[in-house]
């Protein structure tokens, strides 16, 4: 065998096992934390996703009347249009996203140790039932219950047939503007942030903000675009924008702690590995809320913040027309208008 091909299979072989190991990392990273696993997790009795949710008494009204996750573009609008507050000088917002979390998964929060959701809430927050899909359930769905429609609802405001993004892998145009693009060009707000986990949002040729990505750039916006590739860097660069001095005044934050467990294991409560996911998420979530408290002009500053998921998930997939995947959530530290 000639010199060259045996070391191009040594050079193959290293890559492989490289990227063997990058899986398996970037798998535990994502799957298998249990930093905040609560103690008879593995009991919770099982039950319909419809009788869950309706047993949820923390929620402000029920499943069959929620609000369309498009409303938290309105939310986040309505908070740096309006007026300051006495006493404080500046706006900021930011939006935890638990990607593909279930609304049942509230049902673990009673006994939760470190948890986002109860946080809010015990400071006289609100939580309300959203929808996405288009239209709420039973009703035909008009849109895939997909990340990108998910999310890119929320960041526009308006459904998918009317963004032209109804699945992932679908480029949007720079018009409609997201939140991220529009406060900031509009000099709303002075920055903007985008943090994620999963490529699939800006950082392929065919992700759905890669053109507002590119525009941005080229315009020089002050608005940062970052993926981390997974919840532990994402977390790192949420918590290193929150703790600097002058922090990105809206930050749009996506963890993939629930959809990946989903994904690889199936959206259950009966299932520990997406139990585990939503401990991480809303524990990940708490932490973003104490380095906000933490904040030295923290009393200064009238923050909005928000809690809530693109889509829920049913067996290990999403996408479809079930209750199961269409009932969201949306938690608030301020009033959401019904």
């Amino acid at each position: 065998m000639k010199k060259s091909v045996k070391i191009l299979i040594i050079v193959l072989a290293v890559i492989l096992v490289a990227g063997i190991i990058g899986l398996v990392v970037h798998s535990k990273v994502n799957t298998d934390p249990t930093k905040w696993t609560v103690e008879g997790d593995d009991q919770i009795p099982e039950m319909s996703f419809e009788e869950a949710v309706e047993s949820l008494d923390l929620m402000e009204n029920t499943w069959q009347t929620a609000i369309p996750q498009t409303e938290i573009y309105n939310i986040i609008k309505d908070h740096f249009n309006s007026e300051l507050p006495e006493g404080k000088t500046v706006k900021k917002a930011i939006v935890i996203g638990y990607d593909g979390c279930r609304a049942d998964n509230f049902r673990l929060l009673a006994n939760s140790k470190h948890s986002a959701i109860n946080e809010l809430i015990a400071d006289g927050g609100h939580a309300v039932f959203s929808y996405c899909g288009g239209v709420n359930y039973p009703e035909k769905n008009i849109q895939d219950t997909s990340t990108a429609p998910g999310w890119c609802s929320m960041l526009i405001g308006q459904w998918a047939n009317e963004i032209g993004v109804t699945s992932n892998g679908q480029p949007k145009e720079i018009e409609p503007r997201t939140l991220l693009l529009e406060l900031v060009e509009d000099k709303v707000i002075d920055s903007s942030a985008f943090y994620v986990s999963w490529p699939g949002h800006f950082s392929k040729k065919n992700s759905t903000y890669v053109n507002e990505k590119t525009y941005i750039e080229q315009n020089g916006i002050n608005s940062k675009f970052l993926c981390a590739g997974n919840d532990a860097g994402t977390t790192e660069n949420v918590l290193e924008d929150l703790n600097s001095a002058d922090c990105s005044d809206f930050i749009f934050l996506t963890l993939e702690y629930t959809d990946h467990n989903g994904h690889s294991t199936g959206f259950s409560l009966q299932n520990p590995k997406y139990v585990n996911g939503f401990r991480n998420a809303d524990g990940t979530g708490a932490d973003f809320i104490e380095a906000i408290k933490a904040r030295p002009d923290y009393d200064k500053e009238d923050w909005l913040i928000l809690i809530t998921t693109d889509h829920g998930g049913i067996n290990a997939s999403h996408g479809g027309p079930s209750m199961d995947e269409r009932i969201t959530f949306i938690v608030s530290n301020k009033e959401i208008a019904q």
